[in-house]
């Protein structure tokens, strides 16, 4: 079974490993469209030949009717095409899952997919555990606690460097403790796993951050423990980052492309 009509906002590191991994897959896309920053189309069409139809003109994409649009572009574009997409009727995948910190974007998408029947989904990303988190929220939570370490480079141009010297490191240097919501608007293309426990469990405003750089290590590190009336777990996952762009985990591409994938399989883990 096709994939059917897969619509991309965006077309960096995420985006690009995104359209060879459902390429790959049996089940590949019948069409892709991609959304990109006007001035980019014929640049971005030659790269990628008839494998896409490129546009940057949302009003084009949707009139296509795709299946789903998946954002891979930052917060700025879920601001921008997010409300829209889910007014059209199409589900809609979040990379970018830190801009739901803004509150009034996030009521803002939920008033749109009610309208329409349309879901915003918000994919596990580099962190796991999302099953186990959901259901201890059933439970009635108590604590979730996220520690992320990278790299000091995977914190350059980040407010990071306002409260250390990166380069001069010598041993791991915690520069961020607060909540969810803080350190998403703070770090909008590091801390989207502290934003998605948020989400999946007690919210942006009681999820407690730490953000620490780490000379020591070439990998990303995202750590959380959960205590609720059901039961206490927690876990480390230890992932490459991606080798387009240090920021982000390899491993996140995967689980946005799973989320595609699973629509359309029978049978769904």
């Amino acid at each position: 079974m096709s994939l059917g009509h897969v619509a991309i906002i965006g077309f960096g590191a995420i985006a690009r490993d995104l359209i060879d991994i459902l390429a790959a897959q049996e089940c590949a896309p019948d069409h892709l469209t991609l959304l990109v920053r006007p001035g980019r189309e014929a640049e971005i069409q030659a790269a990628l030949g008839t494998e896409a139809s490129v546009t940057s003109s949302l009003d084009t994409v949707l009139a296509m009717r795709p299946d789903v649009v998946v954002e891979c572009a930052g917060h700025r574009a879920v601001a921008a095409f997010g409300a829209a997409v889910l007014a059209s009727g199409a589900d809609l995948i979040v990379a970018s899952v830190g801009a739901l910190a803004e509150a009034d974007l996030a009521a803002g998408l939920e008033t749109a997919a009610q309208s329409s029947g349309a879901q915003c989904v918000v994919p596990a990303g580099a962190i796991g555990g999302i099953d186990a988190l959901g259901a201890a929220r059933l439970s009635g939570l108590i604590s979730v606690d996220y520690i992320g370490t990278k790299p000091p480079g995977a914190w350059a141009g980040t407010p990071a460097e306002d409260v250390t010297d990166l380069a001069a490191l010598t041993t791991p240097c915690t520069f961020f403790e607060g909540s969810a919501r803080e350190a998403a608007q703070r770090y909008p293309k590091n801390a989207n796993v502290a934003a998605t426990l948020a989400l999946a469990g007690l919210g942006m405003d009681r999820t407690r951050v730490r953000l620490v750089a780490d000379p020591g290590t070439t990998e990303n590190t995202h750590a959380f423990s959960v205590t609720s009336q059901a039961l206490e777990f927690s876990m480390q996952l230890v992932g490459k980052p991606s080798l387009r762009n240090p920021k982000t985990s390899r491993s996140t591409v995967y689980s946005i492309a799973r989320a595609v994938v699973n629509r359309r399989t029978a049978i769904v883990i």
